[in-house]
């Protein structure tokens, strides 16, 4: 199947071919044409798998054909990080680039002054990608209508829901026109995503693009048994064996990323840490460095798990498992993405061995134990009294310290 059988209109079909679009994804088939309808959008899946083009293409043909008039906020799309508005931003900014007609796309986040984005808006916009804090500060500000809004998207409405921004969102859609198309993607669906969708969408064409062998990316799963003293010599062990061009490393809290980046550029590695407590200045400074291959290792926590895009990243290493399965998911998919190849390993310490049999449980997938030589795990479990599921708090007795719960509301301010 091609572009040209979905529906879309010749100016589009022209800048999908002078981009280099191929053919559509699995979801791009399945969403345009329902999108094209006016029917409400169930989507679920990964990221990497042309999402943002399946409601980015849609979203503009109807601009199109329905623009008139005054300038009106046409289409309007919610995420959950800074990162993630800008990459989806960008991206739809690339197929207007390429169209004749003008269409203003504003992108707009916490972190950074509101007044340039205040300017950016004066005359209205077409589309606005934003993050829900910072949406609501440019409606008081009175910077902005959503009043009249043909279109929203929600993007990885799950994290949405992970990073606190549930009373945002009541926010938000309270102050939306009754009659609108909604378009809701996620790649997890638990109990509190599903609630939400079905308070939002009316008798949604349902698309699942997870179960497709062709859209699963390919990426290579390995489980490590290692001590905890040993974990940063085994990381840069890997990194020089495999000479990985950039890995991500992922970590628990903002302390162990700035440690673990410290380590690594005292052991020849040049690294650098990624967390919600740097100024946006800085996280996009560094993001540019690795993406430019400045930086060999990026050091996160679970801020960066979603809406980073790195092109041909080969691996992802898990050097602190994620607290559920769901990010488990999400940290992975970092690698493997847009049909290239990826090898995400977890380090897995005595104490951490049954947290990770339950996300294995729940990706039903079993993960083979390997043992490197030179750093075979000495170190035995403590006694477990109980489990509780990965995807709503992890293990009992591994409850987050009133440290770690200061550290997450500080991860969540920065996602706004």
């Amino acid at each position: 199947m091609s572009f040209s059988t979905l529906g879309l209109a010749p100016s589009l079909l022209n800048a999908i071919a002078e981009i280099g679009y191929d053919e559509p994804t699995a979801i791009q088939r399945a969403a345009i044409p329902a999108m094209l309808r006016g029917e409400d959008v169930l989507g679920a899946a990964q990221t990497g798998s042309g999402k943002t083009a399946a409601f980015a293409l849609p979203l503009l043909h109807t601009l199109l054909e329905r623009r008139g008039g005054a300038r009106q906020l046409h289409g309007l799309v919610l995420v959950p990080t800074r990162e993630l508005a800008v990459q989806v931003g960008e991206s739809i900014r690339k197929l207007v680039s390429h169209l004749n007609a003008p269409v203003k796309v504003a992108i707009v986040f916490g972190g950074v002054s509101i007044n340039p984005q205040m300017m950016a808006l004066r005359g209205g916009a077409d589309i606005v990608v934003a993050t829900p804090g910072r949406l609501l500060d440019l409606i008081e500000h009175r910077a902005l209508s959503i009043a009249h809004t043909a279109t929203l998207v929600l993007d990885e409405a799950d994290r949405l829901l992970d990073l606190g921004f549930s009373e945002e969102l009541n926010r938000i859609l309270a102050l939306l026109p009754a009659r609108r198309q909604n378009l809701f993607f996620s790649a997890t669906f638990p109990p509190a995503v599903q609630k939400l969708a079905d308070g939002m969408l009316h008798q949604p064409a349902r698309i699942e693009v997870l179960s497709e062998a062709a859209s699963q990316p390919a990426i290579t799963q390995r489980a490590i048994a290692v001590d905890v003293p040993r974990r940063t010599m085994l990381l840069k062990h890997l990194i020089q064996e495999h000479k990985w061009r950039g890995v991500m490393v992922f970590v628990a809290t903002k302390y162990a990323a700035d440690h673990v980046a410290d380590k690594l550029n005292r052991n020849g590695i040049r690294a650098a840490s990624f967390h919600g407590e740097l100024s946006q200045g800085a996280r996009t400074e560094t993001l540019t460095d690795f993406r430019s291959g400045r930086l060999q290792a990026l050091v996160a926590t679970d801020v960066a798990a979603r809406g980073i895009d790195i092109a041909r990243l080969p691996a992802v290493v898990n050097y602190d498992l994620p607290r559920s399965a769901v990010d488990y998911t999400h940290r992975i998919g970092r690698t493997g993405r847009a049909g290239a190849s990826g090898v995400a390993i977890s380090f897995v310490t005595a104490d951490a061995e049954q947290h990770f049999r339950l996300i294995e449980k729940r990706q039903n997938q079993r993960v083979p134990r390997e043992t490197i030589p030179g750093f075979e795990r000495t170190e035995t479990a403590p006694p477990v009294s109980g489990v509780t599921d990965t995807e709503n708090g992890g293990i009992k007795g591994k409850r987050k310290s009133k440290k770690d719960k200061l550290r997450e509301a500080a991860a969540r301010a920065g996602g706004e």
